[in-house]
């Protein structure tokens, strides 16, 4: 399995909504500047965001967007499997019962399952927050080092 750009760049903009949060909505011009994303496709990614309600658009002049609700609600594996669908490591494992014909005498698919499970565990386990905690961290760090 192989992430995206676009699942890793809407994980980022995530991560800068929650980051730079104010309560104002932030231009994607900020966020593209910012991320080092094209604007053409930060709204692509923005768009997505968008009609899952994970982000809040306003229009107008001061228009932008927010991050919809509270950080600790959204995982990576939330973004991620909006933007990427499936994050399992093999087609077998995509629909809830298993369809493949040598399931029962398949000799990997306690790996492949696993595997599956370790990755959702990772994902699911780390929220937007938790990353705006270690930006926020990185952060000062850097300014307490200059």
């Amino acid at each position: 399995m192989k992430i995206s750009t676009k699942g890793r760049y809407a994980v980022r903009v995530m991560l800068d909504l929650a980051a730079h949060n104010t309560g104002e909505a932030i231009k994607v011009k900020q966020i593209a500047e910012r991320q080092e994303i094209s604007e053409k496709y930060l709204e692509q990614i923005i768009s997505v965001l968008n009609k899952a309600g994970f982000v809040k658009s306003t229009r107008g002049a001061q228009g932008g967007y927010r991050i919809a609700g509270d950080p600790k609600n959204y995982t990576v594996g939330m973004i991620l499997r909006l933007t990427e669908g499936s994050l399992c490591p093999v087609a077998c494992l995509e629909d809830e019962t298993n369809q493949c014909g040598r399931c029962d005498t398949c000799e990997t698919l306690a790996v492949w399952k696993e595997l599956h499970e370790a990755i959702n565990k990772v994902v699911d386990g780390v929220t937007i927050a938790d990353l705006a905690e270690r930006h926020m961290k990185r952060e000062e760090a850097l300014n307490y080092s200059i």
